[in-house]
């Protein structure tokens, strides 16, 4: 997403300037168009800088899904809105935050629906929340709809923190591993190379090649890593092209063992989140495009723009993601499944909730495996390495 800085005319003629957020600048000019505003100026900007990081952070995460909880509550009590907001506000500890909630519940105290006050906090709020609060207040049920996007966002925060905490341990052990190997090579290994050519013994070729490469790391170890860092970079650089990033999204879906467990995650995500948006009212092809800024992988996000496109021309959804196959089979056979009972929203949902057994299932089992063969595979490489210093010291004690 790029952030866009505007200055516009509302319909009031009263001056408007802010930043959104918006795919293109054809994005954004539709959604100040959506508000009614008279464009007066419209440049991207960085949005990569500290203020911009600051303001996405505002209300994210555990602290979104706190705050619809609480207004959740709040509401099921049979407190106002206004009022609720305002009790909501007194509990934020966070002055950025408190900030926030203070102009959302100005703006609902000056007649404001919930949804518009949201979408006036530019960046703060996704689309598939603002739908999804704009879908409540629509239906006339508002504090069930708080709470189905309350248990929406628990249940994200929960898998990918789950993740998160699973790849810790692996990622500290890789980094320990490949960190005991380069000092191993560059610091230890070359001080034993004057002490073989002053004894004179025959060098066998495993000695000889981590010499060689001990030797090289020593020398070169700090032009071997900046060239690692120009390499990522570059990677980083390449997949910010969208057709590249699309095509090696795709091809990620398809690695062996790795290409499962994301297709799970990615199913989990977007059936989660296309059922909620649809069993709260919301219509299916805006509940595409919203799904379509929640999926992670880029070649996924390209076949729900494409499905949208056939859903519009009088397909299903099951036949539209099913010409290029990403999401599992199961999940297509269910998807048609629900088409054809008249009950997709609940049969996506049922989706999400297979999908995130598997998924977190899968993550287990792979860590599992990850774990032990990190540790074997360290344990080996440090073996050769002892075994190449020591077999010229063997050597030298068998001829004494």
């Amino acid at each position: 997403m790029i952030h866009f800085k505007y200055r516009a005319l509302d319909a009031d003629g009263a001056s408007r300037q802010g930043n959104l957020q918006a795919a293109d600048e054809a994005g954004a000019v539709a959604a100040l168009q959506k508000r009614g505003w008279l464009i007066l100026s419209l440049q991207a900007c960085a949005g990569h800088g500290l203020s911009a990081s600051l303001r996405r952070s505002a209300m994210h995460g555990a602290p979104l899904v706190s705050f619809t909880q609480q207004l959740a509550t709040l509401l099921g009590a049979g407190q106002p809105l206004e009022r609720s907001l305002g009790i909501v506000l007194k509990q934020a500890s966070d002055p950025r935050r408190r900030a926030l909630l203070e102009r959302v519940r100005e703006q609902v105290k000056a007649g404001k629906p919930l949804s518009q006050a949201l979408e006036e906090e530019h960046g703060q709020f996704s689309a598939l929340y603002i739908s999804m609060v704009r879908a409540g207040e629509a239906g006339g049920s508002l504090e069930n709809t708080l709470r189905q996007l309350a248990d929406y966002l628990e249940r994200s925060q929960t898998l990918r923190g789950e993740v998160i905490n699973a790849l810790i341990y692996p990622a500290f052990l890789v980094v320990g591993v490949l960190g005991s190997l380069a000092l191993l090579l560059a610091y230890v290994v070359p001080q034993f190379v004057p002490i073989f050519r002053d004894l004179g013994v025959p060098i066998p070729l495993i000695t000889q090649v981590i010499l060689a490469l001990g030797e090289f790391l020593s020398a070169y170890g700090l032009l071997v890593l900046a060239a690692l860092v120009i390499v990522v970079w570059g990677v980083a650089l390449a997949r910010r092209d969208p057709q590249r990033r699309q095509r090696h999204d795709q091809r990620v879906l398809f690695i062996k063992v790795i290409g499962p467990l994301l297709q799970r995650i990615e199913a989990a995500r977007l059936a989660r989140t296309l059922g909620t948006l649809l069993s709260n009212g919301v219509a299916l092809l805006q509940a595409m495009i919203i799904v379509r800024e929640v999926c992670g992988n880029h070649a996924l996000r390209a076949q729900v723009e494409q499905a949208t496109e056939r859903v519009k021309g009088g397909g299903t959804l099951a036949q539209a993601f099913g010409e290029q196959p990403l999401l599992p089979e199961l999940a297509l056979q269910m998807i048609e499944v629900g088409e054809q009972a008249g009950n997709l929203d609940a049969m996506l949902l049922k989706v999400a909730e297979v999908f995130d057994v598997e998924a977190k299932r899968g993550i287990d089992r792979l860590l599992a495996a990850l774990v032990p063969s990190l540790t074997v595979v360290m344990a080996v490489l440090v073996a050769v390495i002892m075994l190449a210093i020591m077999l010229p010291l063997m050597s030298l004690t068998s001829n004494i």
